[in-house]
């Protein structure tokens, strides 16, 4: 299949960006080379650099100068897919993948302060080998997403500040799927194509946030990222000529495909227990009981005798909870070094196209601070995903399948004050 769509900035960026979900879901959570090292804990109210934005804007009060942060981390997954009706594993189906993220912050005064982010928070791609087996149900699937996020905050006495923001969501979706054990059927080889859609559209939504300040020691964060829709129109085409009508292989037509990127909350505490160490944590929820299908129409469509679908793919997703403790010592004015520990709940139902699982979180990492306008950070991760078997139902009848895997991520970011 092929579309051609006016790609808008934000798509050059995103050229330059493949993201691999590796929270729960097709979630993204790598905002940060100084929140990786901690595993994400605290991450709504420690407000260390302008990071911050992508999960409380409500933090942007405890600036009193202007910052700007740029991260960058990558992605190495490590995923394997067992097919064990044909005896066939498919090895890394996730790609490596590279994820930058941008951040301002610019205090007005002592009671407003505005910024502006440019981060993801969902994205997945899974790439099978071609003449995989199960190609009508693997292949590729990919969805990237970015937010360009401008927020406000206002602090509303000493301890109590409030903020919010609108996001410009920009996504772009690709989905191939190829004949594999089918291709006796249509007298092709595996390989071959069966269906494929691709296209790009935008949305707008919102988030809000709260910080409290028990004293400098002591503070609580709270934020809300509302869920986005995003429908997209893109050409669909039927290799085999088995689904739009009249059917002729290669055949082309318009898909509307919509998309649900859930709503997320979070909770989070920052403790100073003295000059050198800090803990923190995060509770953090995520609505996945909204995602509920992939569903391509058009009434040219005829999908397994149902009248408009081009395609249909049912999920069984449920909302789901990221746990993550941490801590932060301060070695000296130059270093502080940090640790953190999560638990990533499965929120699906483990697919072909997204194995999810548990994922459990070990994170290091430091800052390097060369002066007081200038620091470095970094972080490393471990996930560690649990083995799931599960079945899909395909046009050969009920497979079962076994994924297994985890993945390493490293991060790297500049901060710098003026």
């Amino acid at each position: 299949m092929s579309i051609t769509i006016k790609r808008t900035a934000i798509a050059v960026t995103l050229a330059l960006t493949s993201i691999q979900a590796n929270s729960a879901g097709f979630q993204v959570s790598e905002h940060s080379a100084s929140g990786l090292g901690r595993a994400f804990a605290g991450e709504a109210a420690i407000a260390d650099n302008a990071s911050v934005l992508a999960r409380n804007p409500a933090a942007m009060t405890m600036f009193d100068k202007a910052q700007i942060s740029g991260a960058a981390s990558v992605v190495d997954p490590s995923i394997d897919v067992k097919d064990h009706t044909a005896n066939q594993t498919a090895k890394d189906v996730a790609p490596i993948s590279f994820v930058p993220a941008g951040y301002y912050v610019q205090p007005l005064n002592d009671k407003f302060a505005v910024g502006l982010a440019l981060f993801s928070n969902y994205g997945v791609t899974t790439d099978y080998p071609k003449a995989y087996a199960s190609g009508d149900l693997a292949g590729k699937t990919s969805l990237i997403t970015v937010n360009l996020n401008p927020s406000i905050a206002y602090r509303i006495n000493d301890q109590f500040s409030i903020g919010g923001g609108v996001s410009l969501v920009y996504a772009d979706a690709e989905l191939n799927r190829h004949l594999g054990r089918l291709a006796p059927l249509f007298g092709g080889n595996p390989e071959d194509k069966l269906i494929s859609m691709k296209g790009d559209t935008w949305d707008w939504s919102w988030n809000v946030g709260a910080l409290y300040e028990v004293n400098e020691d002591h503070r609580f964060g709270v934020s809300y990222r509302s869920q986005v829709t995003l429908d997209f129109d893109g050409d669909f085409t039927d290799y085999e000529g088995t689904i739009i009508e009249p059917k002729a292989k290669g055949s082309t037509t318009v898909g509307k495909l919509p998309v649900v990127l859930p709503a997320i909350a979070e909770f989070s505490g920052y403790h100073s227990l003295n000059k050198e160490f800090a803990i923190h944590y995060s509770v953090q929820w995520t609505q996945w009981s909204k995602f509920k299908e992939l569903r391509a129409t058009n009434e040219k469509c005829n999908y397994n005798g149902m009248s408009g679908v081009c395609f249909l793919k049912e999920e069984k997703y449920e909302d789901s909870f990221r746990w993550a403790l941490g801590g932060t010592y301060r070695i000296n004015p130059e270093w502080t070094v940090r640790a953190g520990f999560a638990l990533d709940e499965q929120a699906g139902k483990p697919t072909l196209s997204i194995p999810d699982s548990d994922r459990y979180w070990y994170s290091a990492g430091a800052t390097w601070a060369y002066n007081s306008q200038l620091s470095v950070d970094f972080g490393m991760a471990y996930l560690h995903g649990t083995e799931n078997t599960f079945k899909e139902q395909s046009s050969a009848g009920e497979l079962t399948f076994t994924s297994s895997g985890g993945a390493i991520i490293g991060s790297a970011q500049v901060n710098y004050s003026f």
